[in-house]
């Protein structure tokens, strides 16, 4: 356990992180390794308490960098949390931080790959987080998430980040053409054990992409995605500044 916390030490070093090493092995020691240990009679606490309250201080942490930095309405400021408080991009923080090296895991999470899967990596994030709201006060936790997820903030708001393509692909055809987009299942590819599904999209009765995935939904996905890039090529050849629909009823 001593050397584990010389890595926890380490890992502080790295990150810049001014905070008790204790606080960070709570942050980095996921449930399935404190089941283990206290088997064996050790009394460990997992991250999860610490993940839970981290979760409510990144929404809070986010929606005051939106009200005070940038002139959205509640709507966009929203959307943008929502995107930047996402899984997959607290994940990517987290692998940048190489959290999934440090982390404390139980054997059978090692043996599946919990050190990269992404549900675990953005749970981490959240309870280093925590962590630091605790002993840092709300301030310097603020300025974590400033730093660390700034740039996806205004990636979010360029629509440069989108997770959601089919929502946001909806919202740019209905404020600039007011119609909706359409999709359409055309076949599968391959093997019903590698199967790749083939969806087309389509505007005003025009086809604009077509998205492959190993589910419909990533296809469709794929498909707007697609669409989206294009339409949004299109309307700026045309000089025209894209609208978004705030109403997708």
């Amino acid at each position: 356990m001593k050397e584990y916390y010389k890595k926890v030490q380490e890992f502080c070093k790295k990150n810049d992180l001014d905070i008790d090493t204790e606080w960070i092995f709570k942050a980095l020691c996921h449930s399935s390794y404190a089941n283990e240990v206290v088997r064996k009679g050790m009394n460990v606490e997992s991250n999860e308490r610490l993940e839970f309250l981290g979760d409510a201080v990144l929404a809070l942490s986010l929606a005051d960098l939106l009200y005070r930095e940038y002139d959205v309405d509640e709507g966009v400021m929203s959307k943008t949390r929502a995107v930047v408080a996402s899984e997959k991009v607290l994940a990517e923080v987290a692998r940048n931080m190489n959290i999934g090296e440090y982390l404390l895991l139980g054997k059978g999470e090692l043996k599946t790959g919990g050190r990269g899967r992404d549900s675990i990596l953005a749970d981490a994030f959240e309870a280093i987080l925590g962590a630091l709201y605790l002993s840092e006060g709300f301030e310097i936790a603020r300025n974590f998430v400033k730093e660390k997820l700034g740039i996806y903030i205004e990636k979010a708001l360029n629509k440069e980040l989108v997770l959601d393509y089919k929502t946001t692909l909806q919202e740019l055809t209905q404020g600039n053409l007011g119609v909706r987009p359409e999709y359409s299942y055309i076949e599968n590819i391959g093997t019903p054990q590698n199967k790749l599904f083939h969806v087309e999209v389509r505007v005003n009765g025009k086809a604009l992409a077509v998205g492959y995935g190993k589910t419909k939904k990533a296809a469709e996905q794929d498909a707007a995605r697609k669409a989206y890039e294009k339409l949004l090529k299109d309307l700026e050849e045309q000089g025209i500044e894209p609208k978004n629909s705030e109403r997708l009823t």
